[in-house]
């Protein structure tokens, strides 16, 4: 018994670390291709990603039976969906747009509010309100971020905006979900989710990458033409971001909705550290005490969750 008790610690441990390196070596990478590789073009990397979702979910679900198939039952479903999915585009759009222009670390600070907008979305799509003390513990998530913000010397207005709007689209998600498919016939488990979202994000981001990355395909092939490095990078990243949701699925399910939350503050800590000493980012002591602080802020936001249940 003591032995199935190791190996199954053992195993959520490799899981976890899984989980760690997938999330933040997509991320680093993702810096890498948009600010230092001169790969600038954030809606086709979002694609890319996409369609690696779309094709390893099918083959873990149908063909490697990972998790068992949930079928969409109604039209309406599917409309939900879509939206879920329209939001989830917006979120990852914005958050590449962003790593143009904004060092890592500061994306993962900004980043770290998405308890602040998941609280406010709550409140004014549901009328759900949290215990008093769970609304006091935003306030050093928020003061944190203002600080980091003011003293940040790689700011860049644009970047932050999209920085935000990422964030509040990851929050507006995780609230819309709930939303959409709280009934117990349409609730799906994280990977037949996205086994669905993706293709459909793939249909809407296809008019937007020609639209407003026209030359993206001739621009790919010009640089693998030259290098082609650019086209394994984009496969394991592409590989990568899929590999960040299958984890994130396993961990929860060998682990809990909360010990994820907390694992994730951790691992915004250590992509921080790790792209500071990657990428060489100046950063001042004001910034990482404002980034320090938020971490606080949301670990005792989890901390009040928690207790008001």
């Amino acid at each position: 018994m003591s032995a199935m008790k190791s190996w199954g610690r053992v195993s959520t441990m490799g899981l976890v670390a899984a989980w760690y390196s997938s999330n933040i070596g997509v991320l680093l990478l993702n810096k890498y291709l948009l600010s230092n590789y001169g790969f600038k073009y954030p809606i086709f990397l979002t694609m890319c990603h996409m369609t690696a979702c779309s094709l390893l979910s099918y083959i873990a679900i149908v063909w490697m039976k990972m998790a068992p198939v949930h079928t969409v039952k109604s039209r309406v479903q599917f409309m939900k969906i879509s939206a879920l999915s329209l939001i989830f585009c917006a979120s990852v759009v914005s958050g590449n747009i962003s790593l143009k222009y904004l060092p890592v670390s500061f994306n993962q600070a900004i980043g770290a509010t998405t308890p602040f907008f998941t609280a406010v979305f709550a409140y004014l799509m549901t009328l759900n309100r949290e215990a008093w003390l769970t609304y006091v513990t935003l306030i050093p998530v928020v003061a944190g971020v203002i600080i980091a913000t003011g003293s940040e010397p790689s700011f860049h207005l644009f970047g932050f905006i999209m920085c935000v709007g990422a964030t509040a689209a990851r929050a507006l998600k995780t609230v819309v979900q709930g939303i959409l498919l709280s009934s117990e016939g349409e609730k799906l488990n994280s990977m037949n989710l996205l086994l669905y979202m993706a293709p459909i994000a793939v249909v809407l981001l296809l008019p937007v990458t020609l639209c407003m990355e026209e030359n993206v395909v001739g621009a790919t092939l010009a640089l693998a033409r030259d290098d082609l490095t650019i086209i394994w990078l984009l496969l394991f990243n592409s590989g990568l971001a899929y590999f960040v949701n299958l984890t994130n699925f396993l961990v929860t399910n060998h682990t809990s909705a909360l010990t994820l939350q907390v694992l994730g503050n951790a691992k915004g800590a250590a992509a921080v550290v790790i792209s500071i000493l990657i990428f060489k980012n100046p950063v001042s002591v004001t910034g990482m005490l404002g980034y320090s602080l938020t971490i606080v802020g949301v670990i005792l936001y989890s901390e009040a969750k928690k207790r008001s249940k």
